[in-house]
């Protein structure tokens, strides 16, 4: 049997085995409020529980990162058979990011070459545990105007760390990626390819692009909606249907990502670093948007994900386990908030009350909180809470 040091992210990556969900254990309204090392030791026993292996993480600026190597490297000397990796992220951003300044996008943060000087220092510490290393979350996506920087700011990172390993720094069985919008990989607008990015897909391990059927409900809702052939179906038949075509709309960014890549790395691996489905929206995406938001919707949606990546070979960093009020603070019920398997006091969601039935969470607890399912357990008054996405002919016509 392989030792957990000797574990390498290619054994790893695309292994149904090794099932991959992305996590931050923040409780409160504000990162100033850091999870304990107890506390994260708490969600790692919930996540192993799940035969969740591999974790995602965003950034090392802030304590929970190290906190949580701690508190795996505690499970482990508790217990031999505890096992959980980590896909270690290093933030990246812009100069003038996040101040009174405008954002220059194409000027790279002072504050990078410290946070990844800090990830190099942390995969050092925990070879056992860290075998991935994404330099940036989003931070080509133009959207993202807060922060994203050009494609050679990422590039000389990972050609950075690449150069690390060969000279012995880091371990050579690390693998180096960026995780970003299908779209910063070649998958959507020609305004992407440039040469960098042809370079970038080169020089890292493998591709961890996003995905986000969720939002594009809203921003993009041509795949969204009831087809006039389903209108007679159960609401919950109409559902499924509404969500297989998510499904397809997810695996076809995939394909354009794929396509783009195979055509500079032909043989180059490509994983899911982000999707999910969030259940609770007062804006875009909820009773008086598109209606996507539910408990019930995020079951299929993950499921449905999970199925077709196992099936695949392709790891889905599913996103994400908890509840975290941090993301949209000003707004509770922000959709932001609600993208987690369970809400922020332990609560499983419909996704997994089945796991509840089965036992799985028994002598488990979140902050005191033993873990019950959402509504009572009560499916009909879930169900109250699932809006139908219109009849696609009035999508169309804006009605």
């Amino acid at each position: 049997m392989q030792s957990q040091k000797d574990i390498t992210a290619k054994d790893i990556l695309g292994n149904p085995d090794y099932q991959a969900i992305s996590y931050g254990g923040y409780r409160k309204k504000s990162r100033e409020f850091q999870p304990t090392v107890a506390q994260l030791k708490e969600d790692m026993k919930i996540l192993q529980a799940m035969n969740i292996k591999v974790l995602r993480t965003y950034n090392v600026q802030l304590a929970q990162a190290s906190n949580l190597m701690k508190a795996i490297r505690q499970l482990k000397a508790e217990d031999e058979t505890f096992e959980m990796y980590v896909m270690l992220g290093a933030w990246i951003d812009c100069k003038n990011a996040w101040t009174d300044k405008d954002p220059d996008h194409n000027v790279e943060s002072q504050q990078n070459a410290g946070e990844i000087a800090r990830a190099v220092a942390l995969a050092n510490e925990y070879p056992d545990i860290i075998k991935v290393i994404a330099v940036g979350n989003e931070a080509m996506v133009k959207w993202a105007t807060s922060y994203y920087v050009q494609p050679d700011v990422i590039l000389k990172w990972v050609n950075h760390l690449q150069n690390l390993k060969k000279e012995g720094k880091l371990s050579k069985d690390l693998w180096i990626t960026s995780s970003d919008d299908f779209a910063s990989w070649g998958g959507g607008s020609d305004q992407y390819h440039v040469q960098d990015l042809e370079a970038l897909i080169k020089a890292v391990d493998y591709v961890s692009m996003h995905t986000y059927p969720y939002h594009n409900t809203h921003y993009n809702p041509e795949f969204w909606g009831i087809d006039d052939d389903e209108v007679n179906l159960s609401q919950e038949e109409q559902v499924k249907a509404a969500m297989q075509r998510a499904l397809q709309f997810a695996q076809n960014q995939y394909q354009k990502v794929s396509a783009y890549v195979s055509r500079f790395a032909p043989d180059k691996p490509i994983h899911i670093g982000e999707t999910g489905w969030a259940t609770v929206s007062n804006g875009h995406y909820g009773p008086n948007g598109s209606k996507a938001t539910d408990e019930y919707k995020e079951s299929l949606y993950y499921n449905l994900m999970r199925d077709w990546t196992n099936k695949e070979g392709i790891s889905c960093f599913y996103f994400e386990a908890f509840d975290e009020p941090w993301k949209d603070a000003h707004n509770q019920k922000g959709s932001e908030n609600h993208f987690g398997l369970f809400t922020v006091d332990g609560k499983a969601k419909y996704v997994i009350w089945d796991s509840v039935d089965q036992g799985v969470f028994e002598g488990l607890t979140r902050d005191g909180n033993t873990i019950k399912k959402t509504y009572n357990g009560d499916k009909e008054a879930l169900m109250k809470d699932v809006n139908l996405p219109a009849v696609k002919e009035k999508v169309a016509v804006g009605i």
